[in-house]
């Protein structure tokens, strides 16, 4: 299990990204997630992934909802039962119901056992699906 770092015992640099996620959330950087605290430990690393986490919840043309779901729905295929409990959090709170839940992983279901049959079968790409 990974060694985690509270916020009072983290480094300048591990705080200032701590400090920047917590202001986002409008929360104590001490309630900061479990993620935060593993990461700690390795302050570029913890960067990187906080740079690369704010770009992708970015506003933008997907609305913050669908970005949570994609996220939920990668966290389940990958199996991160971590990704899957946060997010699915995350979903909720931005609106999610359990009827969309549903749905979703109705098509996560779908897609896990379409891409197993297109993989198993070695089926070519079809030249109308090819990108122009």
């Amino acid at each position: 299990m990974a060694k985690l770092t509270e916020y009072k015992d983290m480094s300048p640099r591990a705080k200032a990204v701590v400090d920047g996620i917590a202001t986002a959330r409008a929360i104590d950087p001490s309630a900061i997630n479990n993620v935060w605290k593993a990461l700690a430990r390795h302050p570029a690393v913890m960067e990187q992934f906080a740079a690369e986490m704010k770009a992708a919840f970015a506003p933008g043309k997907l609305d913050p909802l669908t970005k949570e779901l994609i996220y939920l729905a990668v966290s389940i295929t990958n199996q991160c039962d971590y990704c899957i409990a946060s997010h699915g959090t995350m979903a909720r709170r931005k609106g999610m119901s359990e009827e969309m839940h549903e749905e979703l992983m109705a098509v996560v279901l779908a897609a896990q056992k379409g891409n197993k049959i297109a993989t198993a079968y070695r089926v070519p790409v079809d030249a109308a699906f090819e990108e122009q």
